[in-house]
């Protein structure tokens, strides 16, 4: 079965200290359960400086959540939304949202 939220997709963060913040998915870790959200869960990393004349930086980026902290956004309604599947008749998957009972992709 494929996946309820994949690359590219609109979410909602429904928990943690981003709670209500949107954001496209940039990367999902289907084994570890985790997406990368553009724009949630900044986090700050120190880095050296590498090169002779470089200097060390403070670089913020995008920190995994876990997937089940954010909610797929109805492109239909624009509202979150659970999701489910069914099948077409030609054998191949749907995601549909539970909201809107329509097809996402």
């Amino acid at each position: 079965m494929p996946a309820k939220i994949k690359r590219g997709d609109r979410v909602v963060v429904i928990a943690g200290k981003d709670r209500g913040k949107r954001g496209i998915v940039r990367k999902v870790d289907r084994k570890h359960e985790r997406v990368i959200v553009e724009g949630v869960n900044i986090v700050k990393r120190h880095q050296r400086a590498r090169a002779v004349g470089q200097q060390s930086q403070i670089i913020e980026r995008e920190a995994p959540i876990h997937i089940s902290n954010v909610m797929l956004i109805d492109p239909n309604t624009d509202q979150p939304t659970r999701v489910t599947f069914r099948r077409r008749e030609d054998g191949s998957w749907v995601r549909v949202a539970k909201r809107s009972g329509r097809d996402i992709d």
